[in-house]
């Protein structure tokens, strides 16, 4: 089975047409099954209210459909969300009272200029050609959700983001590192054996509890870095306009992970996060200040 994802931003009401809600939060997700293929949505219900969703909601899809309804700040913040995240692939669609040359100055010099511009009408032809992406190795599984279900025990939501994760496989819940069976997956309500990337997947698993998991925790088959102090590649946004140093405290986001970190350096800058993650090389991280009236985009930069 086939499994395609897509980061949605913009007006989610379109998404009716070719999709099924499914479960909602601060995230919300959407999902179409055709025959082999099952195609997902998410979307970050919770922002422009909060920023913290929007760069968790990116780093949810391979593909991303941007729907500009209206020329704003929020507008230019998920612009510079996509491009400080590298997301390269996607769709540019806007409503018809949108200005689009007004539209193409504000997404010059980013990874946005890239898209293709579609038709409203013609959104979900476009949206069926993208191919299915996927990543071999060790399994990984990103976590996004975690709850108790009566009868079954701890069922995970998450996104298998390399490899193939099987029933009765064994692996490791981290950071903290401890060991989880996998006792069964599901893929859009199917129980199946086995899922492959980038398959979203519910696992009923033993050796964790809803309370141990925060969105952003990876079950892994193989080993993974855990830190507290990193160090990044570090380019500032200059659309923030406030001034930073050290020992001032902000949020960061890698991945689907949001921790509050402290600069212990400028340059280079060193970031120590209050609770240890697990950290890639070349991960980008993101600094967030969400009490921010403007520009809520601090800077970022890969982790070296």
């Amino acid at each position: 089975m086939e499994s395609i994802n897509f980061t949605f931003l913009g007006d989610e009401s379109i998404l009716k047409d070719f999709a099924k809600k499914g479960t909602s939060s601060d995230i919300t997700l959407y999902d179409r099954k055709d025959s082999d293929i099952i195609r997902t949505w998410a979307a970050p219900t919770g922002f422009p209210e909060k920023i913290q969703p929007l760069f968790q909601t990116i780093n949810m899809g391979e593909y991303v459909i941007l729907y500009v309804t209206k020329l704003d700040k929020f507008t230019g913040e998920q612009i510079i969300a996509l491009d400080v995240l590298g997301k390269s692939n996607g769709i540019l669609v806007h409503s018809y009272d949108v200005d689009r040359e007004k539209l193409l100055m504000m997404i010059k010099g980013t990874v946005v200029e890239n898209y293709k511009i579609v038709d409203l009408a013609n959104l979900k032809t476009e949206i069926d050609a993208f191919p299915a992406l996927h990543k071999d190795g060790p399994a990984e599984i990103l976590m996004d959700s975690c709850f108790d279900v009566k009868g079954v025990g701890t069922v995970v939501l998450g996104k298998v983001i390399q490899g193939k994760v099987k029933q009765y496989d064994n692996l490791t819940f981290l950071p903290k590192g401890s060991e989880v069976l996998v006792k069964s997956i599901q893929m859009h309500d199917d129980n199946v054996p086995e899922a492959n990337s980038p398959g979203r997947v519910g696992l009923s698993v033993k050796g964790l509890s809803p309370d141990d998991v925060q969105r952003g925790d990876i079950l892994s088959a193989s080993p993974l870095q855990v830190k507290q102090d990193i160090t990044l590649d570090y380019k500032p946004n200059k659309y923030f306009r406030e001034e930073i140093g050290q020992n001032q405290t902000f949020i960061a986001n890698i991945g689907l992970q949001i921790k509050a970190v402290k600069i212990l350096s400028m340059n280079p800058m060193k970031l120590s996060l209050i609770k240890p993650s697990v950290i890639r090389d070349d991960d980008v991280c993101v600094i967030l200040k969400p009490e921010s009236q403007s520009m809520r985009i601090v800077g970022s930069g890969k982790t070296v």
